[in-house]
């Protein structure tokens, strides 16, 4: 299974494959695409399952997913990029990129506090009952009206599932040179040079036949309306959207060739997104020993151990100790990644030099997702020779 000179381990990627066909069979999740890629070299390019739960279609390899939180990646990067380039600073407020983002002590928060989740604001699914906020304006004004800080910027780390990523987004238009949406943005400084043609704020007219719909199954307690495209969860089938905190979607090739930019130090086949010196400092751990508020819910409610943030900036981080993890128990401390609502993981081993990127189909709640991840996590990195 895996190519030759690549230094994996075949029993384990096959008990991987076993696992995730046993799962899918007893319907933990529909169906699943994985890429895992060592030294740079892919070693693995597996299609399992189904894109629906009455197993009408088989996911394939070039699967179109809605990536939910991985969105925020693609704008973690742009921001850092937007650094690289002078058009503002780690420790410039969000208050003087959007004058309107005003009142104590929110007007505090710097950009590396947005990227670190330590704004000091709460972590909300969606600042009013139902509203519409596929276009990022809406998004950007209804945080600003709604989301304020309760605690000091730099004291608290609560993840932030929406706001954070809107007002990030927000501050790359006002300061683009260009004056570009946020989608050309994305497309043009992040997936047109790193040769990602199937990732897009949106399911272009290419992705369509391709797309796995996603089935929340009961999971996300808010709805995504559309103003273009039809039911409670229209804005992951529209066409366009500005939801720049969960909206992107993605194929598993795609998403490995942005972790192999990341691994490779900002840089992918001669297209230079970041340097290596901004990639060390994304990857370091800046959060301390505060606990991830989201997590420590999910962990108090399981029953383990309650771990801590781990977070870079915009970057989950593996971390010492055994804690229970998406990223894995085996992989290496440095190890780091991002991940999607009950579906989506991916993730580098700098020491072990090794990518891997997960796309699911049917959602899973959080502990069961964190469960199935460490799992799958733990077997990839023992595959590694």
């Amino acid at each position: 299974m895996s190519t030759p000179g690549a230094t994996m381990a075949d029993d384990r990627l096959t008990a991987l494959a076993e696992m995730i066909r046993a799962d899918t069979e007893r319907g933990l999740y529909h169906g699943a695409a994985i890429k895992v890629a060592r030294h740079g070299e892919p070693v693995l390019d597996l299609a399992i399952g189904h894109a629906d739960t009455a197993r009408t279609r088989a996911i394939a390899t070039d699967s179109v997913f809605s990536v939910f939180s991985i969105t925020k990646a693609f704008i973690n990067v742009l921001v850092l990029r937007a650094v690289e380039l002078g058009r503002f600073g780690l420790t410039t407020r969000m208050s003087e990129l959007i004058p309107e983002f005003t009142g104590a002590p929110r007007d505090r928060a710097t950009v590396f506090h947005f990227l670190t989740h330590t704004t000091g604001m709460p972590g909300v699914w969606e600042p009013t009952p139902g509203i519409v906020m596929e276009d990022l304006s809406d998004a950007v004004a209804a945080v600003v009206e709604h989301v304020h800080g309760v605690v000091e910027p730099g004291t608290r780390c609560d993840y932030a599932p929406m706001a954070n990523h809107v007002l990030l987004a927000e501050a790359l238009v006002r300061t683009d040179p260009e004056h570009r949406a946020i989608q050309e943005i994305l497309l043009e400084d992040l997936a047109e040079p790193l040769r990602m043609p199937d990732t897009s704020l949106g399911i272009r007219a290419h992705m369509r036949e391709r797309h796995v719909v996603p089935d929340m199954r009961g999971i996300i307690p808010i709805k995504a309306p559309s103003r273009t495209s039809p039911g409670d969860q229209g804005m992951y089938t529209a066409e366009r959207n500005g939801a720049t905190w969960a909206g992107a979607a993605s194929t598993t090739s795609d998403l490995q060739r942005f972790m192999e930019m990341l691994r490779q130090g900002g840089t992918l086949d001669g297209a230079r997104i970041l340097s290596p010196r901004t990639v060390r400092l994304a990857t370091t751990v800046w959060t301390g020993d505060l606990p991830n508020e989201l997590y420590r819910t999910v962990a108090l409610r399981s029953g383990y151990a309650v771990p801590p943030a781990a977070l870079g900036l915009g970057f989950n981080i593996r971390g010492d100790g055994i804690v229970v993890t998406q990223l894995g128990t085996l992989t290496s401390p440095s190890t780091f990644g991002n991940y999607g609502a009950g579906s989506a993981l991916m993730w580098v081993d700098p020491e072990l030099d090794l990518s891997f990127v997960c796309l699911t189909a049917g959602l899973l709640s959080q502990s069961e997702n964190i469960a199935r991840f460490q799992r799958i996590s733990d077997v990839v990195a023992a595959a590694a020779l």
